[in-house]
C-alpha cells in the first residue's frame, strides 16, 4: 500500500515551511506517486530549494462535508525534504508519514536515515486568554468540523488536524489533551496557524486558494475557572454532538488562538522565535 492507495493521484494539501527564519504558508496541488514522493504544484509560485525541508497536511475529505466521530478520513502530516525544483512545481521525497484513519495508523513511512529530532527547547505555561465570554461565532464555518492547526515546531512545522470553532473576528477555539504533541509544541512556541478547511463547499476545480482560509495568531489557555470555558465547550457539543464524551473529559485543553492577521498564501508572515 501507499499514498495513492489512500489518498488518491490528486489532492489539495496545507504546506508549511522554515525559510530564512520565517514562516511561510501555502495552499498546493498534491499529486502522490506511488513510491510515496509528492508531486506539489504551487498555483502563486514559491521559494524553495533542493534540500529544504516541508511539511504538508494531507487528506482525502473533498466532497466530504460531515464526519462521524472516528473521523472517517484519510489524513497524514507529511515530512519531506525537496528533490526538485522545476518553476512552480517540486518534488518532495518523505521523511517520515503517518497515514491515519480514525484512530488507527494506516500507513507508517520513515527514511532510513530518519530520526525524530530533539527538541531542547523548554515548555513554558501559555498565558491566559483575556476573553471571559464567548464572542459572536461564524455561522458560515458551522458546517466545518475541522482545519488544520500548525505549530511551530523546531526543524520543520507540525501539521495536524482537529475540530475548531471560530468567531466573526477570526478567533479560533481548539481542544485537545496535555500528552499530545501539538500541546507539547503550543508550550514550547504559542505562534501558529490555523487552515479553515472549505471543501465542504468548494472543489478541486476551483481556485485552490479559496478552499482555505489561513490565520496567524498566538494561543492562549482558557482555565477551567474562566466562564468561557463551559460556554466553548457548550458550543462544541452542541456543533459535534456525537462528541460529548470527548468534550466532557475531565483532563481536557482548551485554547483561544487569538487572529494576527488573515494569511496570503506563500508571503513570509513572522519570525520563527522559540
Amino acid at each position: 500500500m501507499n499514498l495513492v492507495h489512500y489518498l488518491g493521484k490528486q489532492t489539495l494539501g496545507v504546506l508549511a515551511c522554515y525559510q530564512q527564519g520565517k514562516v511561510v504558508m501555502h495552499i498546493c496541488g498534491v499529486y502522490p506517486r506511488t513510491n510515496n514522493a509528492l508531486r506539489v504544484f504551487f498555483p502563486k509560485g514559491h521559494a524553495l530549494a533542493v534540500g529544504d525541508f516541508a511539511t504538508l497536511h494531507l487528506d482525502n475529505r473533498t466532497g466530504v462535508d460531515q464526519f462521524d466521530a472516528n473521523i472517517s478520513v484519510y489524513r497524514a502530516s507529511y515530512k519531506g525534504r525537496v528533490a526538485e525544483v522545476d518553476e512552480d512545481w517540486v518534488l518532495l521525497e518523505p521523511r517520515e508519514c503517518q497515514v491515519m484513519y480514525g484512530l488507527s495508523c494506516v500507513l507508517d513511512i520513515r527514511a532510513p536515515d530518519y530520526h525524530y529530532p530533539q527538541d531542547t527547547r523548554e515548555e513554558r505555561a501559555v498565558p491566559f486568554t483575556p476573553l471571559d465570554a464567548l464572542p459572536e461565532t461564524e455561522h458560515h464555518d458551522f458546517t466545518n468540523k475541522v482545519g488544520v492547526l500548525v505549530t511551530m515546531a523546531q526543524e520543520q512545522p507540525h501539521t495536524t488536524v482537529l475540530a475548531f470553532l471560530s468567531s466573526v473576528d477570526n478567533d479560533v477555539f481548539l481542544i485537545t489533551f496535555p500528552e499530545t504533541f501539538k500541546s507539547r509544541q503550543l508550550k514550547r512556541n504559542p505562534h501558529c496557524f490555523f487552515a479553515m478547511d472549505e471543501r465542504s463547499h468548494y472543489t478541486f476545480e476551483r481556485a485552490i486558494e479559496w478552499n482555505y482560509t489561513l490565520i496567524e495568531g498566538d494561543a492562549y489557555l482558557i482555565p477551567p475557572h474562566n466562564p468561557l470555558f463551559e460556554q466553548v465547550r457548550e458550543a462544541f457539543i452542541h456543533k459535534n454532538p456525537w462528541e460529548m464524551a470527548f468534550f466532557l473529559r475531565e483532563d481536557l485543553e482548551m485554547y483561544h488562538i487569538k487572529s494576527r492577521q488573515l494569511v496570503c498564501p506563500g508571503s513570509r508572515q513572522a519570525v520563527v522565535t522559540a
